[in-house]
């Protein structure tokens, strides 16, 4: 498992995914305004709002939350007008990070991560300088089951690849349009899934093992994961369960 799934894990185990669940709605519903203006409000002829509706209902935002967002991105509904950016940057020991964010004002949204970058001992990179080594992948990780029977089971629905990620978990990868077609089979299988997502992998890793800059990058990643503009966090550190563990106390 990443440094940063580890960190996420951790997070939702002490309760500050609940804690945040208001911010996250906020954040799902600026998506699905984006993705019903660009491609229209009927899911079924738009893919990307598909997968957004799909991760809202995972989330456990309410289908009339749902609906209002949808409505205001088709111009139903009041709704503000979103521009789309990735800022490219670089936290403590060399980790590259990704940060998408939506926001109705750039200058804004981009002294924000500067500031967060730059107070938390990271920086920001020219455009292209990390972006290359990350690819969007569907990811999904599954406790319990064995690699044989998970890899066939995986295959048969779409998956490409079935990996130990420790502890009796799998971390399965596949194609990010098909992450939620996955989680179901997987589910109707009594499998039990713990996490499914789109996301943005790195080819890279960078293993962190001095302490200090094990908690600079996280506290880079709650600052920039508070930020009201920011959508998303994707970074390619690696972490021991040992480090982690004492970091986050």
């Amino acid at each position: 498992m990443s440094g940063h799934s580890k960190w996420a894990t951790i997070k939702h185990k002490k309760g500050a995914a609940d804690k945040a669940r208001a911010k996250v709605f906020n954040k799902i519903a600026r998506l699905l305004e984006v993705a019903a203006r660009e491609g229209g409000a009927d899911p079924t002829s738009n893919a990307s709002l598909r997968s957004v509706m799909q991760k809202a209902k995972a989330s456990q935002m309410t289908n009339d939350a749902i609906d209002r967002a949808v409505k205001r991105g088709a111009g139903l509904a009041g709704g503000g007008i979103y521009e789309a950016i990735t800022y490219e940057g670089y936290a403590p020991g060399g980790v590259a990070m990704l940060v998408d964010v939506l926001t109705d004002n750039r200058n804004r949204s981009g002294g924000d991560v500067r500031n967060i970058f730059s107070k938390l001992g990271g920086s920001l990179a020219e455009p292209g300088a990390v972006g290359w080594q990350f690819s969007r992948r569907g990811v999904l990780v599954v406790n319990g089951g064995d690699e044989e029977s998970l890899m066939m089971l995986a295959l048969e629905v779409g998956a490409d690849d079935v990996a130990d990620d420790g502890d009796g978990a799998w971390r399965i990868t596949c194609d990010p349009h098909l992450v939620f077609d996955v989680r179901d089979a997987l589910q109707a299988a009594g499998l039990e899934v713990v996490s499914a997502e789109s996301t943005m992998v790195s080819s890279l890793t960078v293993e962190v093992t001095d302490a200090a800059d094990a908690r600079q990058i996280l506290r880079i990643i709650d600052a920039l994961e508070d930020n009201d503009d920011v959508q998303d966090v994707y970074s390619n550190f690696d972490i021991s369960d040992a480090l982690m563990e004492a970091v986050s106390e």
